[in-house]
């Protein structure tokens, strides 16, 4: 059985000619990625669909192309998945500063034209026609210095400045259908445990990739599914340390990225199924998003703690996973919520079983 809408572009630049050298693990992160999303044993993506630059292929003119093709093979059936692993930069400075990322074939006295900006990549994936998109950003900072993929207690400054910000990830989720996974922060480290394969987050994802995240039963791996595995997942590795970032602005749906063919399911998923029936229920009564009728201020928690960009459903994906790792503020829980959209409709069967 194979996902055949699926498509996807891999890239991972390690020996920069002009920048910092990166782990091996960035370059493992991208094939091992590829890897599990044709497999037939796991995500079912054909191999043809499937385009990988690693290092000289990565040059910026090689990813311009790759996006172009992958814009021109895509259709209205068709299900994007984009990967990036190395280096990103702010280009600019001030308020007038810009992300972006950092090819194989970068000069640091020409970042403004080396690298792919973010109106120029925001772009490339609004040419995209498949209503479903993920772009994966494992390029991640910690104030001031570029510190990808570093081992726990190693920082090097090699004299990038911080790249993608959350206003920066928001641009690019801008558009129906498309999802944005950042693998942390803007002021985190994007980690690499000594000794492994793969960096922390890209291990937790292969790991979702693979059947760890595959929760809703019906034989796919889902894009919300998947992002609460890997932000779990990583929270649990590295307490504290890195948080993964999700960002959409017009989705409605948790639309299948792949197949889920085989690997270990959780035995305990980390959003679970009444978790996600909650999520359906109220993003039907309340499809503005927490705000609407003050549900999530009647329930005891503070609007300012939640991300209100995006649809509402996407607004309730972000606040119920918020609240699963004990934020929302005030005294929000999720039975306190419960209680509060009974109170406005009594009668609901669905919503009461949840109790």
């Amino acid at each position: 059985m194979q996902f055949n809408q699926g498509r996807a572009l891999v890239i991972g630049v390690a020996d920069y000619k002009e920048v910092r050298r990166l782990p091996e693990a960035v370059l493992n992160d991208a094939r091992d990625t590829a890897d599990a999303l044709k497999s037939p044993s796991y995500c079912g993506y054909p191999d043809a669909n499937v385009t990988v630059l690693t290092d000289g292929q990565a040059t910026l003119v090689g990813i311009r192309n790759a996006l172009a093709d992958l814009a021109a093979n895509s259709t209205a059936d068709s299900t994007v998945a984009i990967f990036f692993s190395g280096h990103g930069t702010r280009v600019g400075s001030g308020g007038a500063a810009t992300s972006a990322l950092v090819p194989y074939d970068c000069k640091r006295s020409d970042l403004a034209g080396t690298t792919l900006g973010e109106a120029e990549l925001s772009a490339a994936i609004g040419a995209i026609k498949a209503p479903r998109v993920l772009v994966i950003i494992d390029a991640c900072h910690a104030a001031g210095a570029a510190t990808l993929k570093s081992d726990l207690d190693e920082v090097d400054d090699d004299g990038l400045d911080v790249g993608f910000d959350e206003k920066s990830l928001q641009q690019l989720a801008s558009g129906t259908g498309r999802v944005i996974f950042a693998s942390s922060r803007a002021t985190e480290v994007s980690r690499v445990l000594r000794g492994e394969r793969n960096s922390v987050f890209t291990t937790a994802m292969l790991a979702g990739l693979k059947g760890a995240a595959a929760t809703a039963g019906d034989g796919t791996i889902r894009v919300f599914d998947l992002f609460n595995y890997v932000s779990e997942a990583v929270r649990q590795a590295v307490p504290g340390r890195q948080h993964p970032i999700f960002k959409a602005s017009e989705l409605e749906e948790n639309f299948p990225l792949a197949l889920a063919l085989g690997g270990t399911k959780s035995l305990t998923p980390h959003f679970a199924v009444r978790d996600r029936s909650l999520e359906q229920i109220l993003s039907d009564l309340f499809p503005a998003g927490p705000t609407d009728q003050q549900i999530w201020l009647r329930a005891g928690g503070e609007v300012a703690n939640l991300t209100l960009g995006g649809t509402g459903r996407s607004q309730w994906f972000s606040a119920l996973r918020l609240l699963s790792q004990g934020g929302g503020g005030g005294n929000v829980t999720r039975e306190s919520l419960i209680d509060a959209a009974l109170e406005e409709f009594p009668a609901h069967r669905e919503l009461g079983a949840l109790r």
